[in-house]
């Protein structure tokens, strides 16, 4: 009772694993577009882990454009290598309608560098707009200018495998205005003559060892930043005012402790003196006792000491002289 059933269900998960592993319509398309291809080689796809529509319609695709070189072989291997089989054969075909030497190898092994190679091949065709970040450079007369430029690029089919990319074009481009406007005699002829920056920095083949070709550099805006030699001269001035001010410091430190140094020796001669003079009594005995000195001498300097007192009170009512004070 339940046969009929079974043998439905099983001639359905047939026809299901059939048309699986065997895309019968799939090779009816490819046959009916003129792509020869057998059910075998679609079978084989499936057990290689390959999707057979992917193949077919590279296949399709490259044939009505005439590509007739490349084989299921070859669309397999770079697809087997991690590529993506669609947009190499949109590459190709997009190079070949736009007279673009590109061969199969090439376009697979700039896929598998991992550049798009579709991409590539429209720049090649429609030149791309970068944009550069705000470049400043200082001219010769210390004037800032901030300057913005327009580079246009087309891709290089033959340098994109191991080419420098965008970055390394904007590094190139803003070091060139940096030297061309640094090398200006001042800010003015550069704001007269914008387009001087441009022809200097293309001068130079910034695009050396990259994958793009530069068309074009234009320089899109130009401002006036700081007086960069105003404020340096302005810091080298204050500068040489904290020097001076640092050696004037020292001189005068050095002279206070000369000033100090002088007073020290002045009190040390002073004591001295007051030393010596109290060694005068002493030698004045001595000489009383050793017949020396008479009464009559001793008056006479007492005499004489008197006569100069008085003269120095007359001369320096204050009793001072030069700060000193007198002594009998």
């Amino acid at each position: 009772m339940y046969y009929p059933f079974i043998l439905i269900a099983g001639i359905l998960i047939f026809i299901a694993l059939f048309f699986h592993y065997i895309p019968f319509l799939l090779w009816l398309s490819a046959k009916v577009s003129g792509v020869h291809i057998s059910l075998i080689q679609l079978f084989l796809m499936r057990l290689r882990n390959v999707p057979p529509s992917i193949i077919v319609h590279a296949l399709i695709e490259a044939h009505k454009a005439g590509l007739n070189s490349i084989t299921r072989d070859d669309l397999e291997a770079h697809y087997l290598a991690g590529g993506r089989v669609e947009r190499v054969v949109n590459a190709l075909v997009s190079a070949s309608k736009a007279n673009i030497d590109l061969s199969f190898q090439m376009a697979t092994a700039i896929d598998l560098a991992g550049r798009d190679v579709f991409e590539a091949v429209q720049m090649s065709v429609n030149p791309k707009v970068i944009d550069t970040p705000p470049v400043t450079a200082v001219a010769k007369d210390g004037i800032q200018l901030i300057t913005k430029a327009r580079v246009t690029v087309r891709a290089n089919i033959r340098q994109l495998v191991g080419g420098a990319g965008e970055d390394t074009i904007l590094a190139r481009v803003g070091e060139g205005i940096v030297s061309s406007i640094g090398s200006s005699e001042n800010h003015k002829s550069v704001l007269e003559n914008p387009d001087s920056i441009s022809k200097l920095v293309l001068q130079k083949g910034l695009d050396a060892g990259t994958a793009f070709e530069i068309l074009s550099i234009d320089i899109a805006d130009i401002d006036i930043g700081k007086n960069i030699g105003a404020t340096l001269q302005i810091d080298q001035a204050n500068a040489d005012k904290n020097i001076a001010q640092a050696k004037a410091e020292e001189r005068r430190a050095m002279a206070v402790a000369s000033e100090q140094e002088m007073k020290a020796k002045a009190e040390e001669a002073r004591a001295n003196v007051i030393q010596a003079e109290a060694e005068v009594p002493k030698a004045m005995a001595e000489a009383f006792r050793n017949g020396n000195l008479g009464i009559m001498d001793y008056y006479r300097m007492k005499n004489i000491q008197a006569d100069t007192s008085m003269r120095d009170s007359i001369a320096h009512p204050n009793g001072e002289e030069n700060n000193v004070p007198l002594t009998e």
